[in-house]
């Protein structure tokens, strides 16, 4: 068995300076390799890992291809029986990997699994970007295991049980490497942003399952290449959410659900406009016009998805808006959220 580790770094010289060290040390099994792999940084990171690290293969790329490309490339050149997707600004702890492995191992229906997921800065919390596990609304809102929203949960070990979900996190993630090629890896198109729930939708959709595994714990400052109100990332959040709910969602749903989309991304602007973020309410716009141009190139992958659906339901996909739930209802917790069938 082999598990390549495989960091993928643009200007991140300061989270390999930090992290690295510690991913090092506490991963210090024969069957693990670490990778990192360079889009195109000019920070120096290159010369800091020769210098300081030798024992980390390097993969080089000439300019930044984004997240989904940039895996993409790595991975096509990494040889492994899993890969696990690490950010470079993840702090992994004590035994992080073994219960991956472990569970991975004895459920081959799993296509991959995340770690319980907590805030580097305030670490008896939740992080925004994966928590104890991924889910979305029937709109394509997505929300976590411990974090809807703004609101983030602290971690009381509320969700320390493993349980499949809808998707993992791409801060970090492990996955069978023959499955992730199967299913074409990311959509390159999407540059960076929710690509990690585009492909898996696909799992799901083809009957694999997703797991969060809480028994290993990372910690993630998170927003580290795009602050999480930058209006760029604004930008590719809503219009990669509707890139996969075209290339995902099944034909007697569309209409229906892109309608109150419609209504809730304008309502959007208008609360951007209203917190004074007039950029981001721009960002909006923006990406529902390249959404619209973009659409055409999408239909042969939406095709694509749709001939190779083998699923019938996706318990994993909440029934209601979580938007309506959380500003309305004010349902704040995910132990609050009713699923049709419970999540397992």
């Amino acid at each position: 068995m082999q598990v390549s580790v495989v960091i993928l770094n643009w200007n991140g010289k300061n989270y390999l300076q930090q992290f690295l060290p510690i991913l090092l040390e506490k991963t210090r099994l024969s069957y693990v390799e670490i990778v990192v792999a360079d889009n195109g940084s000019t920070d120096g990171s290159l010369q800091l890992l020769k210098e300081q690290f030798p024992m980390v293969r390097i993969i080089l790329f000439d300019k930044n291809y984004g997240f989904a490309e940039g895996y993409n490339k790595a991975l096509s050149q990494i040889k492994s029986d899993y890969y696990v997707l690490l950010n470079s600004d993840v702090e992994v702890t004590d035994n992080w990997l073994l219960p991956l492995v472990d569970y991975m191992e004895k459920h081959p229906q799993t296509a991959a699994c995340q770690p319980k997921i907590l805030s580097y800065f305030n670490r008896t919390h939740f992080e925004y970007a994966g928590a104890a596990g991924g889910f979305i609304d029937y709109l394509g809102f997505a929300f976590c295991r411990g974090r809807i929203f703004g609101e983030v949960e602290e971690d009381k070990g509320q969700y320390d049980d493993p349980m499949n979900v809808f998707w993992t996190s791409g801060a970090c993630m492990m996955v069978r490497a023959g499955l992730y090629h199967k299913m074409g890896g990311f959509d390159a198109d999407f540059f960076a942003h929710m690509e990690e729930i585009d492909l898996c939708w696909r799992f799901n959709s083809r009957g694999y399952q997703l797991t969060c595994v809480p028994e290993s714990m990372v910690y993630h400052i998170g927003g580290g290449t795009l602050q999480s109100e930058h209006p760029f990332k604004t930008y590719l959040n809503f219009r990669n959410n509707l890139l996969m709910l075209y290339k995902n969602l099944p034909k007697k749903q569309l209409k229906s659900v892109f309608f109150k989309r419609a209504i809730l991304d304008y309502l959007a602007v208008f609360q951007f406009l209203a917190s004074a973020k007039p950029k981001n309410a721009r960002s909006i716009l923006k990406a529902r016009s390249d959404f619209r141009k973009m659409k055409p190139n999408f239909l042969d992958k939406r095709k694509e998805n749709i001939l190779f659906s083998t699923a019938t339901s996706f318990p994993m996909i909440y029934p209601r808006s979580i938007v309506v739930d959380y500003y309305l209802r004010k349902k704040k917790k995910f132990t609050t959220l009713k699923f049709d069938q419970k999540p397992n």
